[in-house]
């Protein structure tokens, strides 16, 4: 139980039991320190589920807006400022989580994510060819202090996600586009990529960093009809240097976010879908708005048709924001989706050909590829992981397994754009269904593919390669 220290008098008392009765009647207590509502210093332990059982004094003031806050400092330290902070939420009624100042992630979600590795561990086989990659998508980062839907939480996730680079697990770690959700002015847009990049790299695990169609900081221009708010290659500028400078990632050119990695006997090729020309107007608009426009183009599908030439003796998985066709086989892109699948469904079948274009299509978009993959050998396209539709989904089409993952932004059940599958969940800030993120586990000896989730995703999908 929690020992009085001192307090500061008659007023923070029933200040705090005003509080306490709020609680009650909304039920919105998700821990036991929830309840220190006067100001003073208390004793807590694992009764009160501090970070690892262990005893805090728990400290509770008042800034000069007359907010409170709690500071969680171990009693067996000498250091004077506290461990853990958090404030209470007005729009809540309740304290939000507590916050490593450190670190920058709350305790009860490392903890979480601790439970969850176990569970992974439990259902994977260890050594050659079972090969585990953490996933995450559509983070959606913008400024804004939001409780239900995207808003600062988006960084928080990604800064989250990265914990799993600790768990000794895996081998790469992807981000699937949408990182920003490209509403705020250009000067912000670029400083939220920076520090999204900054949070998501690691010096433990490779990574991949994909471009979604949010990224381009379009849905700005947009909703006040000016002239583009990021400059030409601006993304790619901020996050393809951290992507291309690694080691064991391999690539044709660093133009077009196409890139490749081999673990054992797979290897992971990422593609932009969001490959477009970048056109301005007289008054400075793009002619194609990213945000609205799927696409590949030309240059990147040669490089692609470049690396599976030389992929004998490799199980391969595609990896891209969005996905090229829907589960009717149709195209899903604006241009060249259909084109894409084709190729790989070539690949797969050893064949030779020339990839043409469709009448009618712009003439940025038309194809022309030559590619031979008669002379490869024991190689086969097994699966095509993507995010973008905020929703689980797969579907086979020629073999191919097409995998996708939920979006980690926060989509409240009472938002206009959320979709069916996230008003299921009822998600909520600082609970369990805030986030979402994965770890998949690529077992070729065993032949199938393992999808874990955790937060508002499924706990486990298998697919049968």
């Amino acid at each position: 139980m929690g020992v009085l220290k001192y307090t500061k008098g008659l007023a923070d008392k029933i200040n705090g039991a005003k509080l306490r009765s709020l609680f009650k009647k909304n039920d919105a207590q998700l821990d036991p320190m929830q309840n220190y509502l006067t100001v003073g210093e208390y004793h807590v332990d694992g009764e009160q589920g501090t970070p690892n059982d262990q005893p805090y004094t728990l400290t509770v003031y008042q800034d000069e807006e007359k907010i409170l806050h709690q500071a969680l400092s171990l009693e067996s330290t000498d250091k004077l400022e506290p461990e853990y902070v958090r404030r209470f939420s007005p729009e809540l009624q309740r304290y939000r989580a507590f916050v490593n100042r450190k670190t920058g992630r709350r305790y009860v979600v490392e903890e979480y994510l601790d439970r969850f590795v176990e569970r992974v561990k439990g259902h994977i086989r260890t050594g050659k060819n079972s090969v585990n990659v953490s996933v995450i998508t559509d983070t959606h980062y913008k400024d804004r202090n939001s409780m239900d839907f995207y808003g600062w939480n988006g960084l928080t996730h990604v800064n989250e996600f990265s914990y799993l680079d600790d768990s000794g697990l895996l081998s790469l770690k992807v981000h699937l586009g949408d990182w920003i959700d490209g509403s705020d002015t250009g000067f912000l847009g670029e400083s939220e990529l920076t520090k999204l990049r900054d949070s998501f790299v690691s010096d433990k695990v490779p990574y991949m960093l994909i471009k979604g169609n949010h990224d381009e900081n379009d849905k700005f221009d947009e909703h006040h009809d000016l002239s583009a708010s990021f400059p030409e290659n601006e993304f790619e500028g901020i996050m393809w240097p951290a992507l291309y400078k690694q080691k064991g990632v391999h690539y044709i050119s660093r133009q077009h976010g196409v890139c490749y990695y081999d673990v054992d006997d797979l290897r992971f090729i990422s593609v932009n879908t969001s490959d477009l020309p970048y056109y301005l107007d007289a008054q400075g608009r793009k002619k194609y708005d990213v945000k609205l426009t799927l696409a590949v183009r030309e240059d990147q599908i040669e490089e692609i048709i470049e690396i599976l030439e030389q992929s004998s003796n490799k199980q391969i998985i595609f990896m891209s924001h969005a996905n090229p066709i829907n589960r009717k086989g149709s195209n899903a892109l604006k241009y060249n989706g259909r084109s894409l699948h084709e190729l790989l469904v070539a690949f797969n079948q050893g064949e030779k050909g020339q990839m043409h274009s469709s009448y009618g299509i712009p003439p940025e978009f038309r194809l022309a590829n030559d590619f031979d993959f008669t002379n490869v050998k024991n190689a086969r396209i097994i699966a095509y992981f993507c995010g973008h539709r905020h929703n689980e989904d797969q579907y086979r089409i020629n073999g191919i397994q097409y995998i996708l993952f939920n979006c980690s932004a926060l989509m409240g059940p009472n938002h206009a754009l959320t979709t069916k599958y996230n008003k299921n969940w009822k998600r909520q800030i600082d609970h369990q269904t805030e986030f979402a993120g994965y770890i998949v586990n690529i077992d070729i000896q065993r032949h199938y593919i393992q999808a874990f989730g955790y937060g508002a995703a499924s706990k486990r999908r298998i697919f049968y390669i």
